[in-house]
């Protein structure tokens, strides 16, 4: 089988993985091209984005945009504001244009992951409310975005201040979300393959520069730990 990873020997790690400079790189990459053109379309996406076909979902292809744009229209506003920076203020806008309209896609693609994505439990209050805080960004988001749209981007005053207050609790909820995100992927696994004991067996063997890291040794069971104790006595008494 044809796999992107393995063809495209580009060096890494100091080049201790390439294993043909340049010219080995060159030829992978040609090898790897015309092992492609020979799959059919289906089988060709599945090389090309591999990350992406292993995906349950396409939730998380889409959650990094609401994330980068959003906080960052709340920053260009505020220094716009405070500045006196009216091209800044112009600029954030589409950045929270842009953000708003991101912020739909995750909150539909995470709703139909919700009803297919396995789960327990455990997990289940925390999907909830990370689903109630994403439809509350995006609701935000877009009322901001529609304020700012009739006002043509003139918002001063008071309502200014509302607005930038309502934009740093925008952000907040952002984090909010993301970290009950986080939460189900990193600490319960949520959507990934049970592959945590692949990985730190692959680990042992992976070679940085060179080296190969060594796995850690196993605990000593019960009675090996007494008898290392006696033999250390032992040792003791004969000196």
């Amino acid at each position: 089988m044809f796999d992107l990873t393995n063809n495209l020997l580009f060096s890494v790690h100091g080049g201790a993985d390439s294993g043909g400079g340049v010219a080995g790189a060159v030829a992978g990459l040609l090898s790897f091209v015309e092992g492609l053109l020979a799959l059919s379309p289906a089988d060709m996406f599945a090389k090309l984005m591999p990350g992406v076909s292993a995906l349950e979902n396409i939730h998380p292809m889409f959650v990094h945009f609401p994330i980068a744009l959003l906080p960052l229209f709340f920053l260009l506003d505020v220094i716009g504001t405070v500045g006196g920076k009216p091209d800044w203020r112009r600029a954030a806008g589409w950045f929270l244009y842009i953000g708003t309209f991101f912020a739909g896609l995750t909150v539909v693609a995470g709703l139909i992951a919700a009803g297919a994505v396995a789960h327990g439990g455990d997990v289940h209050e925390i999907m909830e409310n990370h689903e109630h805080l994403g439809i509350s960004v995006f609701a935000l988001a877009a009322v901001l975005a529609v304020w700012r749209w009739l006002a043509k981007g003139q918002i001063a005053g008071p309502a200014n201040t509302l607005y930038l207050l309502s934009a740093a609790i925008l952000s907040a909820l952002l984090v909010f979300t993301a970290d009950f995100g986080g939460l189900m992927v990193y600490k319960y696994g949520v959507a990934v393959e049970p592959v945590a004991v692949t990985n730190k067996e692959a680990a042992a063997r992976h070679q940085h520069g060179g080296v190969a890291a060594m796995p850690d040794a196993p605990p000593m069971t019960e009675e090996e730990d007494e008898e290392s104790e006696h033999q250390h006595d032992h040792h003791d008494h004969s000196h």
